[in-house]
């Protein structure tokens, strides 16, 4: 096992659409994570496009929004695909979803964030729900990468030995 003040944690968010929320979550990290942390995201069912509101919240907030895409989680569940500590559903749709095998097993958590792609409304009105989708987001992901590499890795460690004790 790597050194653990050297360890970088694979982390995957996941929604429905992979347009949103999820993409947000996927910067916040990568901006966030010190090093500590490589973020991705996927959708069960990928509209294929970002939507523009989430690039422009990302921007604002000083967020790199290079390589953002849309993809589907297939691409995390097939060979030679990162191996994931952490899987975060971000919306409800996606929690309900049968999800594929994901290799190494990882630790499972829902976030329910409000779909701010939903929202119909004025262009006022739709921009602040992508705020407040952001703003929760990354008052999450803040308490994530705050947890001490101790304490990320015995929840590592806890899920493995959940996994062996299933073989």
């Amino acid at each position: 096992m790597p050194d653990e003040a050297k360890r970088k944690y694979n982390v995957l968010f996941l929604c429905t659409g992979n347009s949103a929320r999820s993409i947000m979550a996927e910067a916040i990290l990568n901006h966030m994570g010190n090093g500590r942390f490589t973020a991705y995201s996927a959708g069960s069912r990928p509209t294929g496009a970002v939507r523009p509101e989430a690039l422009r919240q990302l921007e604002a907030a000083g967020i790199s929004t290079e390589g953002l895409r849309s993809k589907s989680w297939d691409e995390f569940a097939a060979a030679g695909a990162p191996e994931l500590e952490f899987i975060f559903t971000v919306c409800g749709n996606a929690a309900n979803e049968a999800c594929p095998y994901w290799p190494g097993r990882p630790v499972t958590a829902h976030w329910d964030v409000a779909d701010p792609a939903a929202v119909k409304g004025s262009a006022e009105e739709i921009a602040r729900a992508f705020q407040e989708a952001f703003v929760a987001l990354e008052r999450r992901i803040g308490l994530l990468v705050s947890l001490p590499s101790s304490t990320l890795e015995s929840m590592a460690v806890e899920n493995e030995l959940r996994r062996i004790g299933e073989l």
